[in-house]
């Protein structure tokens, strides 16, 4: 399945990377599994999409939980807590 990803503020800065569309495996079915997934990239994907690490995230345009179901051709989006404008 693809996905559109998308990075806003400070997490964009860290990965160096607005968006991209992923094609995501069979085993990635929500929004938590997505950014696991990416932090299997390691270095930078790793730190700054830690567990651990405050994390908003977005499914179509609307704030979400890690729970969150995907489908083919969603944007998910990950942002700080806070972004300025």
């Amino acid at each position: 399945m693809k996905v559109e990803l998308r990075f806003f503020a400070s997490v964009r800065e860290a990965l160096g990377v607005a968006n991209e569309t992923v094609a995501v495996p069979d085993t990635v079915v929500n929004v938590g599994d997505v950014r696991a997934w990416l932090r299997t990239r390691g270095g930078a994907w790793a730190e700054t999409l830690a567990e651990g690490r405050s994390l908003r995230m977005a499914c179509n345009h609307v704030m979400t939980d890690p729970s969150q179901r995907i489908t083919e051709g969603c944007e998910v989006a990950f942002f700080p807590p806070v972004t300025g404008g």
